[in-house]
């Protein structure tokens, strides 16, 4: 029988563990997250301020060996402050972090200083970072400014302080500080800006290298010497107060002369700019300055910017071209010569390599290609008469047209549009872009015939580099600023195709649009001009010298009647003569000279052919873009040119 006085069993939950035992938990995750901290912490790359940089400095040097351009930060190998003079590393430490041999990493006192000043001022004014801090960021952080990096910079400078020594942190730091002008580093520093080593600056110059770490691009002395001067006064006023040196010293060390020790040259220039990419690949990590031939020809690279600035400034106003472009290659694609534009200084735009603008009649090249490679020659017939696709309708240059069948060479040499059209409609537009892409045109190619009209952007770069593959027979051929950039075309073109478009390409030189530039009878060449004269171009090959030309503005604004065969041609055969006198123009490794100037013009007989830039049609002058030339032309060369075999 149940006692009825006894009390109820009362059955109580069990609580979970976490509640049951919070504290216990909690220092186990103190303990766990301790753990991960010291791990990542410990695992940190102790010697990451003592490797040079991932940038290094290279200078660019010309075929010729003329340093052109530096590029890319300066930093030598790391100083030991022990084998420094005291004033050097004390320079530092006293405008820096003058309690640096006392506390722990991070100074609680300059902190709170700071903290107060900054308030005051409503603004950031000074900061409470040590050197271990300074180099906790410098060799493991980034500049962003957040607490959550700031945190970052305490925990690492503890840790450091933990494993190294105070000498082997100061040393860290002064081989990975900046100093300006894209110099890391005391070595480097002491380098740049006198010539020196770290170990035989005076103490005026330490004064001054310890001063520009505040604010190293305002206070470098190559840019701010009176600044630079002030800064280094005060740090010597400090250093007198921590007792680095004397007063009588600090009075000595006021004179300090710059003597830079490093060539001066400019960051870029439109090659530069181009080929940095290269040789940032060809080229890994080292200390100083690693130097690096390219291709440039320093001769040919003055010449060409002269002829285009002076051609820009002879013609440019009364024409509305603001711009020119000059590109000048070896078949293989290797680089001489890269002008991107008028003044680099004004605008660093290049119009070689990244200007996408329509080619105009210089794309017909690779129409005529896909015609040879369905079985066509340059003697086959097109007809060359008014003609309607769909709902367009092309029209010749002026409307002139032959109303007949004319040879491909012909219609190609006069840059019949209608005939280009036409030949477009029987080839097909997949086989014009194979064609052109083959040839390493790259472009957004439009949807329908039109692109036989030259409607698709491409760079100047990369159409004189498919004139190029013309000249060696391979394609397609790849550009490239040196050596070690170079990839050989891994086609070979077959040889009765090369025939025909070298066959094309002279006859458009000998008595067609491209006539201005017959130099020689090893050249070979095309001009483009766009709607509206919007754009022009010259592009082609004097033996194994290939040129391109583009002449327009920036805004795609028209020019005044500027045609490829004017403006273009000019800068183009003005250029080619010059390098053919420079002997750096080749047929089978032998120099094409100038030929001699003709005789007097009363000793010229007809027979005697032509003269350089004369039409050998009688009555009439080169033909413009779209106007046919007549049916039977007597070229002052044989129609199927001697082939150009290439330099290599």
């Amino acid at each position: 029988m149940t006692d009825p006085t006894s009390a109820p069993e009362v059955v109580r939950a069990r609580r979970p563990f976490w509640l049951r035992r919070p504290w216990q938990i909690a220092a186990g995750l103190v303990v766990l997250f301790a753990a991960l901290v010291v791990f990542m912490v410990w695992s940190l790359p102790l010697g990451r301020a003592l490797e040079p940089l991932q940038n290094p400095t290279l200078v660019l040097v010309t075929a010729d060996g003329k340093p052109f351009a530096r590029r890319g930060s300066y930093k030598e190998p790391p100083v030991d402050v022990a084998k420094l003079p005291k004033y050097v590393p004390g320079a530092f430490v006293a405008i820096e972090d003058r309690r640096f041999y006392s506390h722990w990493g991070i100074d609680l006192r300059a902190l709170t200083r700071a903290l107060q000043r900054n308030v005051k001022a409503g603004g950031v004014q000074e900061g409470g970072s040590t050197i271990t801090q300074q180099l906790a960021k410098n060799a493991f952080l980034t500049n962003k400014r957040s607490l959550r990096r700031k945190a970052q910079e305490a925990m690492i400078a503890l840790y450091l302080e933990a494993r190294l020594s105070k000498n082997e942190i100061l040393s860290r730091y002064l081989s990975t500080v900046y100093f300006g002008d894209g110099v890391f580093g005391l070595r480097a520093a002491a380098r740049h800006y006198f010539d020196k080593t770290p170990e035989t600056l005076s103490i005026g110059e330490a004064a001054m290298l310890a001063g520009m770490v505040k604010a190293p691009s305002r206070l470098a002395p190559t840019e701010n010497l009176p600044a630079a001067r002030e800064r280094a006064d005060v740090v010597l006023a400090t250093m007198v107060d921590t007792g680095v040196i004397t007063a009588a010293q600090a009075r000595g060390a006021r004179d300090v002369r710059v003597r830079e020790g490093r060539e001066k040259l400019p960051v870029g220039s439109y090659f530069a700019d181009w080929v940095s990419p290269q040789a940032r690949r060809a080229f890994e990590a080292a200390y100083g300055e690693v130097q690096v031939p390219t291709t440039l020809d320093s001769v040919l690279q003055d010449k060409a910017e002269e002829i285009v600035r002076n051609a820009l400034k002879r013609h440019g106003g009364y024409l509305h071209a603001s711009q020119a472009a000059l590109v000048a290659m070896r078949p293989d694609g290797r680089v001489l010569v890269m002008v991107g534009g008028d003044d680099y200084k004004a605008s660093q735009f290049n119009r070689v390599s990244d200007a996408e603008r329509q080619p105009g009649s210089a794309f017909k090249l690779f129409v005529y290609q896909a015609a040879l490679r369905q079985g066509q020659t340059p003697d086959s017939l097109v007809l060359d008469a008014p003609v309607t696709i769909a709902d367009w309708s092309p029209k010749n240059h002026e409307g002139h047209y032959a109303n007949r069948e004319i040879h491909l060479r012909n219609a190609f040499a006069g840059s019949s549009n209608v005939a280009a059209a036409r030949l477009a409609q029987q080839v097909g537009r997949n086989a014009i872009i194979k064609a052109a892409e083959d040839m390493g045109v790259r472009s957004k190619f439009p949807p329908d015939l039109t692109l036989a009209l030259g409607t698709a952007p491409s760079t100047l770069l990369d159409m004189t580099s498919a004139y190029a593959a013309v000249a060696a027979g391979r394609y397609p051929v790849t550009p490239y600023g040196m050596i070690q950039a170079r990839v050989p075309a891994p086609h070979v073109m077959p040889e009765k195709e090369r025939q025909g478009l070298l066959d094309l390409l002279r006859a458009a030189v000998v008595f067609g649009t491209a006539n201005g530039g017959n130099v020689s009878q090893y050249a070979y060449g095309k001009t483009g001009t766009t709607q509206d004269y919007r754009d022009a171009l010259y592009l082609g090959f004097v033996g194994d010298m290939v040129i391109g030309v583009w002449v327009g503005n920036d805004d795609n604004s028209p020019m005044n009647g500027v045609a490829g065969a004017g403006l273009p041609s000019e800068i183009w055969r003005e250029f080619a003569r010059f390098a053919m006198s420079k002997g750096v123009a080749r047929v089978n490794g032998k120099q094409i000279g100038l030929p001699p100037p003709p005789p007097p013009a009363e000793e010229i007989a007809p027979e005697e052919g032509l003269i350089d830039g004369e039409v050998p049609v009688e009555g009439e002058a080169p033909a413009a873009e779209g106007q046919p030339v007549p049916a039977t032309p007597q070229p002052a060369a044989p129609a199927t040119p001697q082939p150009v075999q290439p330099p290599f």
